[in-house]
């Protein structure tokens, strides 16, 4: 046992950032590799994890592996060919990433046309992209309101509401926002503070009610809901968001924390009432239930939010 944990040990210290992007680039598998998100940039902070882009051939589907606090996300060479084309990569790629990440090795050249494609499409691309998000919306927001609200719904479908209307603000409205800007959205712990600076002058009433959906409120709350996350498993979400507390990203604690809880405790939200008092009281300061809209109330706050990004507001 001894042995078994010193080479474990060993094999992490061998695993940093700069032996993990020569061991990717020297893998003649491996036909692109690119850096992602804010390490080792001038925007790294103490949370900030080391993230690589590779496009490899002899992959089917894309792939994701975390090893010694290295992530990997890895796709297909099939896809660095296909998403060079703007129709294709819309509909299929992770656009913000592929935007926004640095590129380490690229023989082909197809990872710098993609990103030149995503930082120069012109106004009318823009805009139909828009559209399409706002379309995607708006079915989803059609589809919550079939399923969580009208008679005979109560508590859970109250709860189950307010995650899928925070889920279409996050993943689709935002993104579809920053398209005014011709700007990619991050998704760090520290978002909050990401899309306050990205958008937050230029559309104050969007911003306003990404906020509101979230139930924000600063060092105050975000110690409540740290202290909410015991007992229920989130060992490594909890180190995380404190990582970002410490940091003074308060707001990107309960942001990460609220939607960690919600995706990994759904099961107890679909059956609130059968679950202990002890948990629901966890649970309920998590999700903010003091703090956000419920329901109808929250579906509503992204049927404006839908509005505010059509307009550009």
């Amino acid at each position: 046992m001894p042995e078994k944990k010193a080479e474990s040990r060993s094999t992490e210290a061998r695993a940093t950032p700069e032996r993990v992007s020569e061991r990717l680039v020297a893998d003649r598998k491996v036909r692109a590799v690119a850096h992602a998100g804010s390490y080792d940039t001038e925007n790294a902070w103490a949370g900030s994890q080391p993230l690589f882009v590779t496009f490899e051939r002899d992959l089917t589907f894309p792939a994701s592996e975390t090893r010694a606090g290295v992530t990997i996300q890895r796709y297909p060479y099939e896809n660095l060919e296909a998403w060079r084309e703007w129709d294709r990569a819309r509909h299929e790629a992770p656009l913000a990433l592929l935007a926004t990440s640095r590129v380490a090795y690229d023989p082909t050249g197809f990872y710098g046309r993609i990103q030149r494609m995503l930082w120069n499409l012109s106004e009318g691309q823009l805009a139909a992209h828009r559209s399409e998000l706002l379309f995607q919306a708006g079915e989803a927001l059609r589809d919550t309101v079939k399923s969580y609200t009208g008679p005979g719904h109560g508590a859970q479908e109250q709860l189950l509401a307010l995650t899928e209307a925070r889920d279409i603000a996050l993943k689709v409205l935002y993104p579809a926002l920053l398209t005014h800007l011709h700007a990619w959205p991050e998704f760090e712990i520290r978002l909050p503070h990401a899309w306050r600076a990205s958008a937050g002058l230029k559309f104050p009433k969007a911003v306003y009610h990404l906020e509101n959906l979230y139930g924000f409120g600063g060092e105050t709350e975000a110690r409540r809901v740290l202290l909410a996350t015991r007992g229920l498993g989130l060992v490594e979400e909890e180190r995380r968001a404190r990582t970002a507390f410490q940091a003074g990203y308060y707001d990107g604690a309960v942001r990460y924390l609220r939607d960690e809880a919600a995706r990994t405790h759904r099961h107890d939200l679909e059956r609130w009432a059968f679950i202990s008092s002890a948990r629901r009281d966890r649970l309920s300061t998590l999700l903010g239930v003091t703090r956000s809209p419920l329901g109808p109330a929250a579906l509503d706050i992204v049927t404006a939010l839908i509005e505010d990004v059509r307009e550009g507001q």
